[in-house]
């Protein structure tokens, strides 16, 4: 095929949905239809449940369709109100009913996907708020659609569904709990069908559902729209009157393949192989599915203190943030292509904030969740403000940044929830100390459960000191949140606070024992544990650190990479050690290796640029790219974690990376491909060309004038040209004076 196609004929949905391998296990995306940051995903569910994408390649065998997914979250969430059509008798236990199918049966595309599963052929497709669906029964058989109310991901309850006339079904539920958090939500739901429904039967016992039987028609179809609300029942039939105005799917299927190609255009890209053409847009296709529209097409939507809020004429309220894996890369690829979304997205945690108290992490819905450590919401706003065009409330952003981060945490959000678990120790110790003294008994400590370790019964005498899990992960998230603070402090002309969070944004360090050249944890007098600095059990993460361990962690210091290396011994000791590294390009937690598939590794290859060898951040990102990504079910080295693992691989083929979260700046690689443009609205375009052969730069023009810099400020940049060879050049990028600058 010519490099020509529209970028929706090369993305390949089922990309993510299978398993990447030992260490990455199932990437749990899914391969259903959703417009672009859509409040429906409705997509397959197999039976063993992934977690987020509700589906395995692996599997043989539906549960249902449901309405609502996320792409590749590492707990279960979402799957709320599965659909799935039967011919014939209805099940004997119709909770638990399931179809089989083939693979070579489904296709997908984005916007459309179709399955013949049991007897039943199913097509479905989206617009942001509805779904359409067309089922194909057998002739002659009955023709039934089971309504598993509850047969979401996690825990449901208050699960009902009931008839509107002889058409149309509404329903709700309730659900949550997501990596074990207390988030609760209620999600309502419309379906109207093409025909009269003949028969409503509820199932009776705990388990909330019902069977719809109909007549199909001369061809055996039948056909059904359905919309969501998180605000009522009536929100949701609102929607569906709003958005759903067609029965014909392959009509609805089709504009919303028209939509996909004008955001996927944010990006083009001319040459190469189909197949990196394709791995290219598909990441990019995963890079755009969330955040998701969070509320009705009316405005309204539930707030994070439990009222009914309405959006701003033309403004949209988004939820689900994967705060801690989309702040890294995510969130500046969205600021830079699509700014106006991006505004609306910060803006939206501003308001959870105002409605909340706080600043969410990890938020589902109108919920905190608390998941993952440090304080992501910081440097996703100084993204959105160093890459975007500035349209949201900044001075409110920092108002708020600077509360979660220095406030006491009182009233928790939501009743429990507190943005900086640890903040008290990280601002009087300079860290988050790997034990405190245990409070006296009965006593508040004013800390989420969630961030203490499990510990049995405390035997009768004073308590123990109490262990903090990921402390010096904690510190490192912190220092890089506070460096996102100073950021954008700085921009707002707030120097007082631009120094003191960029000052502390140095608090690293005090967790870099000197004697090993290892980030370690330390306790609270001071000491760091006896043992190894990488002190690791393959297929374990580290103490003291989130899913990895301390060889990994060490290098997350972006913000001030020129000490860090400088600690490590200088950029001749950092090269051997990052070479040492990099032998292994996805060891997973507990071996002293890169990890892609985990977000903190992120942007070490780039480190290279730093040390006065940017052939070595040319060579290990390329083959990260080649060896861990590809156009398969299995081809994402972890989790997509709601389009993190994708929009890596979105940035490493422009030859760019945002190294510094709320930093402006990007850390040069090499292009993939001959030319790529990247469209930024209300902004000139950004051009990238290569010409040569080979994977190392030997030349570069930056808007025409030669540069050795291993960076670029996209705000001042509008073409780069690079000249390719098949080996390092030494006189390219290799000066101190060109590495990326530290900024503040």
């Amino acid at each position: 095929m010519l490099d020509t196609e529209p970028p929706a004929a090369l993305v390949d949905p089922f990309v993510g949905t299978g398993s990447g391998g030992r260490w990455v296990g199932r990437i749990n995306a899914f391969p259903g239809a959703s417009a672009p940051f859509g409040m429906v995903q409705w997509s397959p569910d197999t039976t063993s449940r992934p977690q987020g994408g509700g589906y395995d390649y692996a599997d043989s065998a539906l549960t249902g369709f449901s309405l609502t997914h996320l792409s590749g979250p590492g707990c279960p969430v979402a799957g709320d109100v599965p659909f799935l059509p039967v011919a014939g008798d209805v099940p004997a236990a119709p909770e638990r009913a399931t179809a089989q199918f083939r693979h070579d049966s489904e296709s997908a595309r984005p916007g459309y996907y179709a399955v013949t599963a049991g007897q039943v052929r199913t097509e479905l497709s989206t617009t942001v708020r509805t779904g359409i669906a067309r089922f194909h029964y057998p002739r002659g058989r009955a023709a039934h659609l089971l309504v598993k109310v509850d047969g979401g991901a996690t825990r449901d309850s208050d699960g009902l569904v009931r008839a509107v006339g002889d058409r149309e079904i509404t329903g709700q539920v309730t659900s949550g709990g997501f990596c074990g958090s207390r988030n609760r939500y209620t999600i309502y739901f419309a379906a109207r069908f093409d025909r009269p429904i003949g028969a409503v039967d509820q199932w009776p016992g705990t388990t909330a559902g019902a069977t719809l039987s109909f007549d199909p028609d001369a061809d055996g179809t039948v056909r059904m729209k359905s919309a969501v609300s998180y605000v009522s029942a009536d929100g949701a039939l609102g929607n569906l009157e709003a958005e759903a105005d067609s029965w014909d799917l392959d009509q609805v299927a089709a504009r919303e393949q028209d939509r996909w190609n004008r955001q996927l255009a944010s990006v083009t890209v001319a040459g190469g192989t189909r197949d990196q053409r394709s791995t290219f847009y598909t990441a990019l296709y995963h890079s755009l599915l969330h955040p998701g529209v969070f509320n009705d097409a009316d405005g309204r939507y539930p707030g994070f203190d439990g009222q009914v809020h309405r959006t701003a004429p033309g403004h949209t309220q988004y939820a689900d943030f994967s705060g801690w894996d989309i702040y890294r890369c995510e969130m500046p690829l969205l600021a830079m292509t699509v700014p106006d979304r991006a505004d609306d997205m910060a803006t939206s945690l501003l308001n959870d904030a105002d409605q909340g108290g706080w600043l969410p992490k990890w938020p589902v819905a109108n919920g905190y969740t608390a998941e993952m450590s440090g304080d992501a919401a910081d440097p996703v706003l100084a993204d959105v403000y160093a890459f975007g065009d500035h349209g949201f409330d900044a001075r409110s952003a920092l108002r708020l940044m600077v509360h979660g981060a220095e406030d006491p945490p009182q009233p928790p959000g939501q009743g429990w929830y507190i943005e900086r678990p640890w903040g008290a120790e990280y601002l009087t110790r300079g860290y988050v100390p790997s034990t405190v003294p245990a409070p006296a008994p009965g006593a508040p400590t004013g800390r989420a459960p969630a961030d203490r370790a499990p510990t049995d019964t405390a035997p009768p005498g004073p308590p123990p000191p109490a262990a903090i899990r990921h402390s010096a992960s904690t510190t490192l998230e912190y220092a890089a949140a506070d460096f996102a603070v100073s950021r954008l402090a700085a921009e707002l002309g707030d120097g007082a606070t631009a120094q003191r969070f960029r000052t502390r944004s140095h608090n690293w360090a005090n967790l870099f024992d000197p004697a090993t050249g290892y980030i370690r944890p330390r306790d609270a007098d001071g000491a760091f544990p006896a043992g190894p600095p990488v002190d690791v059990r393959d297929g374990h993460e580290q103490s003291g650190f989130a899913e990895g361990n301390a060889a990994q962690y060490t290098w997350m210091v972006t913000q001030d990479l020129p000490a860090l290396i400088a600690a490590v011994g200088g950029p001749g000791a950092a090269t051997a050690r990052l070479d040492t590294y990099f032998t292994q390009l996805n060891a997973g937690p507990g071996r002293p290796y890169h990890w892609q598939g985990n977000e903190p590794g992120f942007a070490t290859p780039w480190i290279y640029d730093s040390t006065g060898r940017p052939d070595r951040t040319q060579a290990v990102v390329r083959s990260i790219m080649d060896q861990l990504y590809s156009p398969t079910p299995g081809g994402e080295p972890g989790n997509d974690d709601l389009g993190a693992m994708s929009s890596w691989y979105v940035w490493a083929a422009l030859g760019l990376y945002p190294e510094t979260a709320g930093a402006p700046l990007l850390a040069l690689s090499t292009p993939l491909f001959p030319r790529a443009v990247v469209h930024r609205p209300g902004r000139p375009d950004l051009v990238l060309t290569t010409t040569g052969s080979g994977r190392f730069v030997s030349a570069l023009a930056r808007d025409g004038v030669p540069s050795t810099r291993t960076w670029i400020d996209p705000a001042r940049t509008g073409r780069l040209d690079f000249i390719l060879a098949a080996a390092p050049d030494p006189g390219w990028g290799t000066d101190p004076a060109d590495a990326p600058p530290v900024l503040g």
